[in-house]
């Protein structure tokens, strides 16, 4: 399976949360060819395989993109924000709202000759912008709703080597790396839940719920993390290209951890560690690891630059070497768990 394909086919899919119905299309027609596929009304899609001992992956599958709050005597659409836009994305933006049919439009911006001194030294509030879209009030009533959302215009630029910029890369990339490692775990002796959980971005809502009654040994989560590019702390970051990183955190089960970079050395399987303090990972990791009586849980994540803009940049490299590590991970613990 092409990587790059794949991820083209994956972030061309719309899915801002609670809103997932596009890319969970999506899923349901990909997965089909590795395991029995079934979906939750949470928008949760669940791919199972196998017997015996028993692992779940997770990946999310939201977006983080708009809303439509209103529709002005003028015709402009009025926005909010849908989990964690970043404020300073939104002027002189192309986006699509996603109504009755894909309407395009711009984000408002004001000439730099009309603009007050200190105007350009702040991201605009959502109160301060609106989507023009061309449309006189009923030409738009006729085609959006209020309540519709809105993403930003669609990007998908491969860079030199095996790079690639995109949209929503956070976290097709590692729907991408489940998919990769559901394909290397076709026979292995073990049952694998891979599930594509909703509503991450809005406060791990999918994972909460998607989670709970699948009676599973362990999990993975799969996310990304911050990859290193300028104005950040290399200390802070990891980076492209030297493979995944292993999360090593107080909520995070130790022992997964070490198994993991244990199976990154056996196999040569490049590696990074992430050293994550407080009490939170800011993935699902946190929900899962906490669900029924809880879950063993681990967390695996693809390095990314320009995380929740429309130009994220990541590795097919890395994504490749996350679900490699993955399923050599799940074969070598189903072996100790069949011996």
């Amino acid at each position: 399976m092409n990587t790059a394909e794949l991820l083209k086919r994956l972030t061309s899919a719309i899915g801002v949360s609670g809103a997932e119905d596009g890319i969970k299309q999506t899923l349901t027609e990909i997965l089909a060819d590795y395991g029995t596929v079934t979906t939750d009304s949470m928008n949760n899609v669940f791919c199972t395989m196998g017997e015996g001992y028993h692992i779940m992956l997770d990946a999310h599958i939201d977006e983080i993109g708009m809303i439509v709050k209103s529709i002005t005597d003028d015709g402009f659409i009025k926005l909010d924000a849908c989990g964690g836009v970043d404020n300073r994305m939104l002027f002189a933006s192309e986006v699509s709202i996603w109504g009755k049919e894909e309407v395009k439009g711009v984000i408002s911006t004001l000439p730099p000759h009309l603009q007050k001194d200190d105007d350009n030294n702040k991201a605009p509030k959502f109160d301060e912008v609106a989507v023009d879209i061309g449309m006189t009030k009923e030409e738009a009533e006729k085609v959006i709703s209020l309540g519709d959302r809105i993403t930003f215009s669609r990007n998908f630029t491969p860079l030199l080597n095996t790079q690639i910029s995109a949209s929503v890369l956070d976290d097709r990339s590692g729907v991408a790396v489940l998919i990769l490692a559901l394909d290397m775990l076709k026979n292995a002796p073990c049952k694998v839940t891979a599930m594509f959980s909703s509503q991450e971005e809005v406060g791990i809502r999918g994972a909460a719920v998607g989670a709970f009654g699948k009676d599973v040994d362990d999990a993975i989560a799969v996310d990304v993390s911050f990859g290193f590019s300028p104005l950040c702390k290399k200390s802070e970051c990891g980076e492209l290209g030297k493979g995944p990183m292993i999360g090593f955190s107080p909520v995070l089960d130790r022992e997964m951890s070490e198994k993991l970079v244990a199976v990154g050395e056996k196999c040569g399987i490049p590696y990074q560690k992430e050293i994550m303090g407080g009490g939170r990972t800011g993935t699902n990791a946190d929900r899962i690891s906490l669900t029924q009586s809880g879950i063993r849980t681990a967390l695996v994540s693809v390095p990314e630059k320009y995380m929740h803009s429309p130009i994220e940049v990541v590795d097919t490299a890395d994504i490749e070497n996350s679900a490699k590590l993955i399923a050599e991970y799940i074969k070598q613990r189903a072996g100790e768990v069949n011996a």
